[in-house]
């Protein structure tokens, strides 16, 4: 099992798009992810529930359900999102962490009530999650627009990131030599 630092870093390498933000933007720090955190560790031993409960805190609110929000609200639509219920969320919090992972099956405790009223194939398909193309439309359509805003110029003179680092991710993305566009996106958004 990772500990202290290693668990930090192990967490940042999948939930980060950049995997070296400090070579990127000018004077940053990775903060101290709670993840690493010895109060913490103690109280969730398992890495895997320090991961779920930042996800809870973190990824839900400051990215899941804001997109959701401005996405239905767009259209005029009221959204609810019934397995963040609170009192579903407390008794989650409250299960043994053998009830919510077991071997490799995720939400255990739920699967095991749902098999009761609900096919199985029903249950056990992948996610389809909803992508937009966006390596394809930055390298098409948006080329011109994203090479504008993370020029080396503007980028030198606004200051916040490194226009070197910026223009090899922009280089490799443009010959297809990596997929880079939701991390030059997340530039261009900023910029912007």
């Amino acid at each position: 099992m990772l500990h202290g630092s290693a668990a930090g870093e192990f967490h940042r390498e999948i939930v980060s798009i950049w995997s070296d933000p400090e070579s990127v933007v000018h004077g940053a720090r990775e903060p101290n992810l709670s993840l690493t955190d010895p109060r913490l560790a103690r109280a969730l031993p398992h890495l895997t529930e320090r991961m779920m409960l930042n996800d809870l805190m973190i990824y839900l609110p400051d990215d899941i359900l804001a997109k959701v929000d401005r996405a239905s609200m767009a259209v005029s639509l009221e959204v609810r999102v019934p397995l963040l219920n609170h009192h579903i969320v407390e008794l989650a919090l409250r299960l043994p962490f053998d009830m919510k992972l077991r071997g490799n099956v995720t939400k255990w405790a739920m699967r095991q009530i749902l098999y009761k009223y609900v096919p199985r194939k029903l249950i056990e398909r992948p996610k389809q999650g909803f992508m937009v193309p966006l390596d394809d439309w930055l390298r098409g359509p948006l080329r011109q627009w994203l090479g504008d805003l993370i020029a080396p110029d503007p980028l030198r003179r606004d200051g916040y990131f490194d226009s070197d680092a910026i223009g090899r991710r922009w280089h490799d993305h443009c010959s297809r030599t990596w997929d880079w566009g939701y991390a030059l996106w997340n530039v261009a958004m900023f910029q912007s």
